[in-house]
C-alpha cells in the first residue's frame, strides 16, 4: 500500500509567517513602503491564525451553527 502523506500545515504556516517576518526586517522602511510591509505581516500571520481555528473543534452547537 501506498504511504499515506503527512501535512504538516500548522508548523509550515507558522514558519512562513517567521520568514515573512525576517524578510520584512531587512527591507527599507520609509513612508511609501511602511503601510505595505505592514499589511504583508498582517496577511502572512493571519494564515496560520486561520489555519488553526478551522481546525479547532468546538463541538456539536458549532457544527450545527
Amino acid at each position: 500500500m501506498p504511504e499515506e502523506k503527512r501535512y504538516d500545515l500548522e508548523q509550515r504556516t507558522e514558519t512562513f509567517s517567521l520568514q515573512v517576518r525576517d524578510f520584512c526586517l531587512k527591507l527599507k522602511v520609509d513612508i511609501f513602503n511602511r503601510v505595505y510591509i505592514s499589511q504583508v505581516l498582517r496577511s502572512a500571520g493571519s494564515v496560520a491564525a486561520n489555519y488553526i481555528e478551522a481546525n479547532d473543534n468546538l463541538g456539536d452547537k458549532d457544527l450545527k451553527h
